[in-house]
């Protein structure tokens, strides 16, 4: 196999010939550029160059081989790259951001004087990198649906019963059969090696420790194979299916995780367009200031007008080849069709229901200004009610 040299590597920089190095090995990603959920403009700010720091964070191992053609896979660097790449990363030097969280990881406190989640995420603003904070805290616009979800929190309380036996209370519970040391799951969320190095698999064998269920997002940041990889034997999983547009991929996705043994497929009905995340968006101008000590302004020349096309930030480009003519009537029995798994449909917004399971729960970043989940389930439990009283006296 043909090995290269960084000088010929970078003779492919431009949208005509684009070629990146990732983990020393070349490939040739020029006609993958418009399909890139992310934009062209990401790949071509590292054509011809290393691009193994921004790539690995958001990519899973097996991104490159599901989504680029073997003859695009050019070859490994010849050894005097494959030097001079390693010694380059080593000598780099570090970003203002990369020092502040050096700093803040050497002042946490003790994990015994985290009480509860607000002084966990108080320490996580602090040891997570400005982009990593700004994507998993973002919601969509003003944030008013993220706030005011916490909020109704506030608005239910419990009512408490005296003079009962409690002195073997069992809180464990079932989801879809499968047992759970209390009513609480890990829910899909992308991208955990943002976080941590190791991933979604330090939230499996979490949660493989206290024996709750853990959903992977079709957007984990590792491959779905590793992350059962790190499952304890019989651990169930459950999968969250972002449908791409693309039966064939979707197709190809659920039956890849069926046969790696994952238990559920839920669905998501709520995130068919990118969410205007604009904390998520400001991030990188927030750093490139950072770094560079002095604002951005506007330039006055005719010649270097802007596009005006703020981009979708780390998390729209996830979703921007989902499928968004999705219905009950073609997608449900498609989906049914492919798979023999229980199927949950996560994100509903209303009282249709049409699976195993239903799952209310909200998209903050891609719902501005629609009403909680907790108050959206108060409803529809009312409606239900309403209706069973309604059928039983006509």
């Amino acid at each position: 196999m043909t090995s290269w040299s960084l000088a010929q590597v970078a003779e492919h920089k431009s949208a005509e010939s684009c070629w990146v190095i990732i983990k020393n090995r070349v490939y040739d990603v020029t006609e993958f550029l418009n399909e890139h959920p992310g934009g062209s403009g990401i790949i071509l700010k590292y054509a011809g160059r290393d691009a193994t720091r921004a790539y690995e964070p958001i990519h899973p191992p097996d991104a490159l081989d599901k989504n680029l053609p073997a003859s695009k896979h050019l070859g490994p660097l010849d050894s005097d790259a494959a030097l001079m790449v390693t010694e380059a990363q080593r000598s780099r030097q570090k970003t203002k951001d990369e020092l502040r969280v050096e700093t803040a990881l050497k002042q946490r406190p003790p994990l015994n004087h985290i009480l509860n989640l607000a002084d966990m995420e108080a320490v996580a603003r602090k040891v997570l990198s400005s982009k990593t904070s700004a994507y998993y805290s973002s919601a969509s616009d003003d944030q008013m649906t993220y706030q005011e979800n916490a909020h109704a929190f506030r608005r239910f309380f419990f009512h408490a019963r005296v003079m009962r036996p409690v002195s073997r209370c069992d809180p464990s519970t079932s989801i879809l059969g499968y047992k759970s040391s209390i009513p609480v799951f890990i829910s899909g969320a992308g991208l955990a090696k943002l976080g941590h190095p190791e991933g979604e698999a330090n939230l499996t064998r979490g949660a493989a420790q206290t024996n709750i269920i853990q959903m992977v997002s079709s957007n984990a940041s590792l491959s779905y194979e590793e992350i059962m990889d790190a499952a304890a034997p019989s651990q169930p999983l459950f999968f969250q299916l972002y449908k791409n547009v693309n039966d064939s991929i979707a197709e190809k996705r659920v039956r890849e995780v069926e046969k790696l043994g994952y238990k559920a497929i839920w669905l998501t009905v709520d995130a068919l367009v990118p969410g205007n995340r604009e904390k998520d968006i400001r991030a990188p101008w927030i750093l490139d200031e950072m770094e560079s000590g002095k604002p951005e302004y506007h330039p006055e020349t005719e010649d270097n007008v802007e596009s005006g096309d703020a981009g979708f930030g780390t998390a729209g480009a996830l979703v921007a080849n989902d499928d968004r003519d999705m219905t009950w009537e073609k997608t449900i029995p498609w989906l049914r069709g492919i798979t023999k798994l229980p199927l949950v449909i996560k994100g509903i917004q209303t009282v249709e229901v049409d699976a195993a399971f239903t799952l209310i729960i909200q998209h903050l970043t891609r719902l501005p200004r629609m009403q909680c989940s907790l108050l959206k389930l108060e409803w529809m439990v009312f409606y239900s009610l309403i209706t069973v009283e309604l059928a039983q006296s006509a």
